[in-house]
């Protein structure tokens, strides 16, 4: 099996031992995106609904950068601290994807890196 490196400046670089995402066949897999402001690599400022809006730019330009689209996401994984946020999430996400919508785990959490209050990682199939 052969796997590609995706990357890109357009969104936050790793802060581990990890990459942005990683290609394998027609499948990618896009580690965790927090609300990190790719240019300074601060998080967000603002409540979580900025927070979330960031996640999903983030997303979107590691999505980009693999060559795809959000129409071509097949699972959304989200980790929020306060899973009454949950609509706001979905409302972000609705903005993003279209119907008929991905497969989806939401997650309530402890904590996330940088005390962040939002956290999602997807897998996209190209074409």
């Amino acid at each position: 099996m052969s796997k590609q490196i995706i990357h890109t400046e357009n969104a936050p670089a790793a802060i581990g031992a990890y990459s942005q995402a990683v290609r394998a066949g027609n499948t990618v897999w896009i580690s965790g995106q927090i609300p990190l402001v790719p240019a300074t690599g601060e998080v967000v400022e603002g409540g979580f609904a900025e927070q979330t809006e960031q996640v999903f730019k983030n997303l979107a330009a590691v999505i980009e950068a693999a060559g795809g689209t959000f129409d071509q996401v097949v699972k959304v994984n989200a980790y929020l601290t306060d899973l009454s946020n949950f609509a706001t999430f979905n409302e972000t996400m609705a903005k993003y994807m279209n119907q008929p919508y991905p497969a989806r785990a939401a997650i309530g959490v402890s904590s996330l890196p940088k005390g962040v209050l939002v956290e999602a990682e997807a897998i996209l199939v190209l074409e």
